[in-house]
């Protein structure tokens, strides 16, 4: 049970929207000018407003989470003892851009140990950081799963690590997560975490299939 509480609230995707720092990049190119001999003074206003342009426009690496958008249906599995086999069950996700095609919006629903199960999350490309990011919260917790990740060269899987709260210790615990595009109507979500033993074992596995 305790295995069961502690990684319930980070269900789906989903993996998985966040902000740019620049403010703070403006200052350090403020800092950097100074010490090169430059003339002291406020940044140059046009340079800000077009470096903010920028870093707040959507571009080609938020095009590649066009697949994920839609209705799927869920198969899910989920690991409470590694040594036995998994629990399964299937819900609805459905996932649609907002703001500005900037971020994936999730909302799924399904049960989870023969309850209703409910959660909300965020996907989003951090053209300041130059990754991917995502976050995750359910109505079988009160805390935030946040994760960060990268795309692979052909587009056809995204890993991540990431870290949620852990009830029975009070404290927060690593996890890795990885989504994998079959094709334009199917996808899938792996995550893993420490098991008993402190080892890497396979905790979820959830099958997207598009609602037709």
């Amino acid at each position: 049970m305790k295995r069961c509480n502690r990684f319930a609230g980070i269900l789906a995707m989903i993996v998985v929207m966040a902000a740019f720092a620049a403010g703070a990049g403006a200052d350090e190119k403020a800092e950097k000018g100074k010490k090169s001999g430059a003339k002291g003074g406020p940044p140059d206003e046009k340079a800000m407003m077009e470096m903010m342009a920028k870093v707040a426009t959507p571009g080609e690496q938020h095009k590649k989470l066009e697949p994920f958008v839609g209705t799927f249906d869920t198969k899910l599995k989920f690991w409470m003892d590694p040594s036995k086999p998994p629990e399964e069950t299937s819900g609805k996700t459905e996932t649609k851009w907002v703001l500005g095609n900037r971020y994936l919006e999730q909302h799924y629903d399904g049960t989870f140990m023969g309850q209703p199960f409910s959660g909300i999350g965020f996907t989003g490309y951090d053209n300041v950081t130059k990754k991917y990011w995502g976050t995750w919260v359910d109505d079988m917790g009160t805390g935030v799963m946040t994760s960060t990740g990268r795309m692979n060269k052909g587009g056809k899987s995204m890993t991540y690590t990431g870290q949620a709260p852990d009830p029975t210790t009070g404290k927060m615990a690593a996890n890795k997560t990885k989504l994998i595009l079959t094709d334009a109507d199917h996808y899938s979500f792996e995550m893993w975490g420490a098991g008993p033993d402190g080892k890497q074992v396979k905790m979820m596995e959830i099958a997207y299939s598009r609602k037709k």
